[in-house]
């Protein structure tokens, strides 16, 4: 180990440089709890076991199931008995207001807590949050995230199950489309902007909800992308890669946690005390709620770690799960375990005082339908504001990745497009996954919103192929290719392709897509190209025929009008990647930030960490986007060549506009530690900033890096700073950056 390291410990917290403005609101919620905690207390005192343990009951209302649903009749009973602390799948001010009306009927009185899966929106519909993450943009991330509670609050929602902030590495799980992508640095940052925009300043404001961090922990790393699956990792892996996003948003304030459905190292996430216990509610100090995931309290007996839904009820209880969604094991078995002396109370009254906190916290003691207010519901679905939201934040994630002989923009109006591809106007579609309450036919498509764009454009449309089953329609594809001036086709994956149970081995799309693409071409016309998905996609075989290429991800409610936008140059398409596109699925998982080994990847040596048969470097590496415009990045100039413990590492670039259009580039700045006691990745993420330029300015970027963003986690898990010479790396992604050299005494 190095002479002359410094341990930072837990003191300095957030590996992935975590704002000041998360601490201070962390410190506002410690007052606002400490003044509820007499409050808290008195209505526990009065409470009688069977309704303490109601409390940690949590049912789902059946209109929106996201899980396996147990039949019963008897939930309004138990509601009014105290039986039920909170509900989920519940939504509008009829429902809630109805539903709140039978707790008002226990005993207590104490209200139900309402959550939902508010992903990427309720009705107003955003980019999935992949997607988003594509627009480097944490001010808006916020804003749709507010956006997004606003609406569900008017709604009479309390809580989201969002957002999730799982590091996602492999393209072949499902719910990368739910996370921030490959970053660890990165998606902290995402984490927190989010946790704000859901939770706002104050909780008890009635345009807010609770936020949920998810799933805690280490869901993303499931073995070979298969959702649910088993996780096995060192501890230092874990705390470096994992953990962050989650310690982070602690120090935000975030309101709720919630377990995730896999094991770490052999103990599922849902029983263990040290993640639960020790990490989260000891080390971290966390002082809100946790949750199961839907049933993951009994999956613990499918996992092999317990015998029976009553050991299940143990093991959580004792690891610091609060409250049980759908298992019914607490219900079922919590009392006839502290009446046996296997549970003690104490746990139970932990974890119900939590829950009471946060329902002070809301304001629903004072009043219990503060958010069933139908005139505010009325006002505020799909309101003006929240559709132009959707369409900002469509035009901000859309990703350029070719765009040959500038293809793009469409100068000026075609007087004829063909519009093809079944996915060009299939409302649903732009919806994406995790969007079950938005309006299908509220959804603008690409047809729709270039009719909108185009008004006195002639749009010739073709399917090209089945949105079923993918077979090929060429010949209309053909006609309506030849009859215009520009072709513009839609292809990918459908929204079902990509979300919770949705891994796939083969991430290509179809077959019967690119074979179009490359159809198409042969017409002769100028052939641009949608690429639509909520994962990193293999297309191969139609790059070399597509002009250009667009990433639209799935963008909500506003789709077509975002992509119309873009094609138009309206907007001159600024996202990034915030996850490495592999060139062929034997790559996967793909990151940039992987370690260096004794041999490490070459293209010209033999005997090195690399493939006989495809090239080892991804198709797109994280960070890469596109302009209109054309940008020049200068090598990264340092304040000093020697610095000391302590200081602040100052880094500046300049960045030309060297194109012809107005345009935005995020500049990155990534580190690397050149020797040290833990091996450390060839680069990591430490900045960004992003810089709208006009046509021939230049302007000077400057990056700021503390002590926190050179450390790492030691071998003894100790957060530390250790001397020796790094590199820092500028540039428009991760692969193509130019460095300068400093050494830490």
């Amino acid at each position: 180990m190095k002479a002359g390291k410094i341990i930072l410990g837990m003191l300095v917290g957030c590996l992935c440089g975590c704002s000041s403005n998360g601490s201070l609101h962390s410190l506002k919620e410690v007052s606002i709890q400490a003044l509820y905690a007499q409050k808290v207390d008195s209505v526990l005192k009065l409470m009688t076991l069977d309704e303490k343990i109601g409390q940690l009951n949590q049912y789902t209302g059946n209109f929106q199931a996201t899980g396996p649903v147990v039949e019963d009749t008897t939930k309004i009973e138990q509601i009014k008995l105290g039986l039920v602390g909170s509900m989920l799948n519940i939504k509008g001010v009829k429902n809630t207001r109805e539903l709140q009306e039978y707790a008002m009927q226990s005993r207590l009185r104490i209200p139900l807590l309402f959550g939902l899966d508010v992903i990427h929106g309720l009705r107003t519909i955003y980019p999935i949050p992949l997607g988003e993450a594509a627009s480097f943009d944490l001010n808006l991330m916020r804003r749709t995230a507010a956006g997004a509670a606003k609406e569900a609050a008017a709604q009479g929602v309390h809580w989201t199950f969002a957002p999730m902030m799982d590091v996602s590495r492999d393209a072949r799980w499902g719910r990368v489309m739910e996370g921030a992508g490959e970053d660890t640095w990165y998606g902290t940052q995402a984490a927190v902007a989010r946790v704000q925009g859901f939770q706002g300043d104050n909780l008890a404001d009635v345009h807010t909800v609770m936020a949920c961090a998810k799933h805690f922990a280490a869901y993303g790393a499931c073995i070979a992308g298969k959702d649910y699956n088993t996780v096995d990792m060192s501890e230092q892996t874990l705390h470096e890669v994992y953990l962050p996003p989650f310690k982070a948003v602690v120090e935000a304030g975030v309101a709720s946690f919630m377990n995730s459905f896999n094991d770490i190292n052999g103990i599922p996430a849902t029983g263990n005390q040290y993640i639960q216990r020790q990490l989260l509610k000891g080390d971290w100090n966390f002082n809100g709620l946790t949750v199961s995931d839907w049933g993951s309290i009994g999956e613990m007996v499918a996992h092999g770690y317990v015998p029976d839904l009553k050991g299940a009820a143990e093991s959580a209880i004792l690891a610091g799960s609060d409250m049980d969604m759908e298992s019914r094991a607490y219900v079922g078995h919590l009392k006839e375990l502290v009446e046996a002396g296997k549970v003690s109370e104490k746990y139970i009254d932990d974890a119900v005082r939590r829950v009471l906190l946060k329902k002070f916290e809301l304001g629903l003691f004072d009043d219990p339908y503060r958010y069933c207010n139908e005139q505010r519901e009325k006002e505020t679905v799909l309101s003006e504001e929240l559709r132009n939201l959707s369409r900002e934040a469509g035009v901000k994630s859309i990703v350029l990745l070719k765009n040959e002989k500038q293809a793009l923009p469409l100068s000026e109006a075609p007087k004829r497009i063909a519009v093809v591809g079944a996915l060009a106007d299939s409302k649903v579609d732009m919806r994406g996954f995790w969007a079950n309450e938005g309006v299908v036919e509220e959804m603008v498509t690409v047809r729709e919103g270039l009719a909108s764009k185009y008004p006195d454009t002639s749009l010739l449309y073709a399917e090209g192929y089945d949105l079923e089953t993918n077979e090929l329609k060429l010949q209309d594809a053909l006609r309506v290719a030849s009859q215009s001036d520009v072709v513009i086709v839609a292809v990918g994956e459908r929204y079902f392709s990509s979300g919770e149970a949705k891994s796939r081995a083969d991430i290509n799309i179809p077959q019967s897509h690119q074979q179009l693409v490359k159809e198409l071409k042969q017409t002769g016309k100028k052939v641009i190209v949608l690429l639509m998905g909520g994962r990193p996609m293999i297309f191969n075989e139609m790059t070399p025929y597509a002009d250009a290429i667009l990433l639209t991800w799935w963008l909500g409610t506003e789709a077509g009008n975002a992509i119309a936008d873009v094609l138009a140059g309206d907007y001159n398409p600024s996202g990034k990647l915030p996850m490495s596109f592999p060139l062929h699925v034997g790559q996967v998982p793909v990151y940039y930030n992987y370690k260096s080994t004794g041999r490490p990847e070459s293209k010209n040596k033999g005997y090195t960490c690399c493939y006989q048969d495809i090239d080892f470097e991804p198709a797109y590496p994280f960070g890469y986007g596109l302009s209109y415009t054309t940008f020049e990045i200068s090598e990264p100039v340092l304040s000093k060549e020697t610095y000391t413990m302590g200081d602040v590492v100052e880094v500046t670039v300049k960045v030309k506009n060297t194109g012809s259009y107005a345009g935005k580039e995020t500049v990155q700045l990534y580190i690397r530690d050149l020797v040290a006691s833990i091996t450390r990745p060839v680069k990591e993420l430490r900045g960004y900033e992003q810089v709208l330029l006009q046509p021939g300015e230049e302007k000077s970027v400057s990056f700021k890096l503390s002590m926190n963003d050179l450390g790492f986690y030691d071998s003894q898990l100790n957060f530390v700073v250790e001397p020796g010479n790094f590199l820092v790396m500028c540039g428009a992604n991760s692969k193509d950056t130019k460095f300068a050299k400093f050494t830490l005494n």
